[in-house]
């Protein structure tokens, strides 16, 4: 059971800072809260009770965003379900929109924000990923001497374990900025232990640019969740794949590549197998999106794929 004193809801980062700064020691910081009460149930954390919780996602400015032809700028409390119904953020961040349809149900998409998938840094995370195939930066925000002041991490260097950030104490994540990919095909491939409401065993991001003549990888983005813990981007893979030749040979190789990254505590195997057909069902899904020549892919591996 979660128990709170007092749920605050402040409507600017200045009154978020008044109240961090009134009640420090005895808050923590929500956007959304889904993953709140999941952690806090029976079984998982037992009876926990947090004297203050402050929800920062009706903040105005952590809700704005903007697309240009080069960059995505991401609110930290925009909504999950953004990355389906804003169809110029679906074509920018191409892997996204097929992220956020595993991403629990309706209700909760529009409840859950990115910052918050982000900060909660699970390894099962489902927004992470498709973030670190982005080079995704976030920006952190605090205030001294009276005035906010903000800095930068990869998110790479960001997420740094299970439920591990470089967040420092009394800072909150503001904004997530990534390149726009325009034109790339993007997949997303999971799996879990139910068939609603999946949380991760294995994810994958898989982002594709393909030549002008459809047959050549151009550039390609590839990040694993899931399968320890942190993602990984896989620049190896990225490389071998680069201005190579699309074809069921090159594809099930680089299909094979990252199976030694396992490393989670349990079911090592099982995710193994999973890692290989999400790789080559990632990668070809990935690619027709890019426009690949539909001959490229032979009628079995187009079956195994599907």
């Amino acid at each position: 059971m979660l128990l709170c004193d007092a749920y605050l809801t402040p409507k600017s980062l200045d009154e978020a800072f008044d109240l961090i700064e009134a009640h420090r020691g005895r808050y923590r910081l929500v956007a959304g809260a889904t993953d709140l009460l999941p952690w806090a149930r029976e079984g998982r954390a037992g009876d926990v009770h947090i004297p203050v919780l402050i929800d920062i996602a009706r903040i105005p400015h952590l809700r704005e965003g903007t697309v240009s032809e080069r960059s995505v700028r991401l609110g930290a409390a925009t909504p999950i379900q953004r990355f389906l119904d804003d169809a110029t953020l679906g074509r920018a961040m191409p892997a996204m929109p097929r992220c956020a349809i595993w991403f629990a149900d309706d209700q909760l998409r529009e409840a859950a924000t990115i910052g918050g998938n982000v900060v909660n840094a699970s390894p099962a995370a489902d927004g992470v990923p498709p973030l670190a195939a982005h080079a995704a930066v976030v920006e952190l925000a605090s205030r001294k001497h009276g005035r906010i002041e903000t800095r930068r991490l990869p998110i790479a260097d960001f997420v740094t374990g299970p439920g591990k950030t470089a967040l420092a104490e009394d800072e909150i994540l503001v904004a997530i900025e990534c390149a726009a990919l325009q034109g790339y095909g993007g997949s997303f491939e999971k799996v879990g232990h139910r068939r609603s409401l999946v949380i991760s065993t294995v994810c994958l991001a898989a982002l594709v640019k393909l030549d002008d003549d459809g047959r050549r990888f151009d550039d390609v983005r590839l990040c694993l969740g899931g399968i320890g813990p942190v993602p990984d981007r896989l620049r190896d893979v990225e490389q071998f794949l680069k201005a190579g030749l699309v074809d069921a040979e090159r594809l099930e190789r680089a299909a094979e590549m990252p199976v030694s990254l396992v490393r989670s505590r349990t079911r090592q195997d099982y995710r193994r197998d999973v890692v290989r057909g999400f790789m080559l069902r990632g990668l070809v899904n990935a690619a027709r999106r890019a426009g690949a020549e539909p001959d490229l892919f032979s009628a079995e591996l187009e079956a195994a794929c599907a």
